[in-house]
């Protein structure tokens, strides 16, 4: 069998952006494939207290690591221009060859709204990204392009700096409509995990997008984030999760939520049982080395774990030795 593909997922909105780094580096040395973060403004709680830059940290990662480093997700459509997002990934992957991957999402206001203006409806929010893919699209051609779009407009220009070959475009999703378009559109798809039927529903969808569009699904990226709270004391893995990752507990769309202190007073009304289908809490490691491997067993190419606990490395090196080399693709 072959070895599955088991990356890292940093957290920026919990760690400051030198221990991520150093986190990273420690992951890959413990097992890991890769690095993913995403591009956030501000955590999703006070008690998260972290913000970095995602562009400078991938940077800084990519430095001191050999394997791939994806933005997993941000958003071209509000605090960025398409073009912005062109060039900063387009310099990454000059940078770091074959090891960047640019993943899109269609934003949450907690992050895209500092910058003003209207907030949207989630269909004209997915508007957006679509054509902001397109736009980025066009630009890593290298060739001198220009778009008169309905929500974004690019004078005749080019990516001056541009790689070999432009990083792959992975489209973050939860929905059938929009895995369809991104098979049709994109290079691959990340989803977060909530059950492996409707995981394997969604890359079903996206598959038959990429068979529209005449390319083989077996060629495109399916990738899925994990969450979830290991501890060796089970009372403590639960309470980790409910401190650091209330969050991941909330059974309702957040992307309207503009506020940490918003979402603060939400986690208060959070329980234990409201992280079950969401979030694996558990000390058994053997519970989360299944759970994971259901994913990879419903087609997931690559499989991000995030870790709600503080003691990352700890979890690093125990999930290094004892879950990663029994987990098959």
């Amino acid at each position: 069998m072959a070895a599955a593909r088991v990356g890292y997922s940093a957290m920026l909105e919990r760690f400051a952006p030198s221990e991520v780094v150093q986190l990273a580096v420690a992951a890959e040395a413990a097992g890991f494939d890769g690095v993913m973060a995403d591009d956030h403004f501000q955590p999703w709680t006070p008690q998260q207290g972290q913000a970095g830059f995602v562009w400078n940290v991938m940077t800084a990662m990519a430095e001191r690591t050999r394997g791939s480093v994806g933005v997993g997700a941000t958003c071209p459509s509000f605090r960025w221009h398409p073009a912005v997002v062109a060039q900063a990934a387009a310099t990454l992957e000059q940078l770091y060859p074959g090891r960047h991957w640019l993943g899109i999402g269609s934003g949450e206001a907690i992050s895209e709204h500092v910058v003003g203006g209207y907030w949207p409806e989630a269909p004209q929010r997915i508007a957006r990204m679509f054509e902001a893919v397109e736009i980025i699209q066009k630009l890593f051609t290298g060739r001198d392009v220009r778009h008169d779009g309905r929500f974004f407009t690019l004078e005749r220009t080019r990516l001056w700096t541009m790689p070999d070959a432009p990083p792959p475009v992975y489209i973050a999703t939860s929905g059938p409509i929009t895995a369809r378009r991104a098979g049709a559109s994109c290079d691959g798809m990340i989803t977060v995990a909530s059950t492996p039927d409707k995981v394997a529903a969604l890359f079903g969808r996206f598959d038959e997008g990429a068979r529209s569009a005449g390319k083989d699904p077996s060629t495109l990226a399916k990738i899925v984030q994990v969450h979830l709270s290991w501890a060796p004391d089970p009372a403590e893995a639960a309470a980790q999760a409910l401190r650091e990752w209330p969050n991941g507990a909330m059974r309702f769309s957040k992307a309207d939520i503009r506020s940490p202190y918003d979402f603060d007073q939400m986690a208060r009304m959070v329980r234990v049982e409201d992280f079950d289908g969401r979030v694996t809490i558990s000390d058994d490691l053997d519970v989360h080395r299944q759970e994971i491997q259901r994913y990879l067993d419903v087609g997931a190419t690559h499989v991000y774990l995030h870790d709600a606990g503080p003691d990352q490395r700890t979890w690093i090196d125990v999930f290094g030795r004892e879950v990663l080399p029994k987990l098959t693709a």
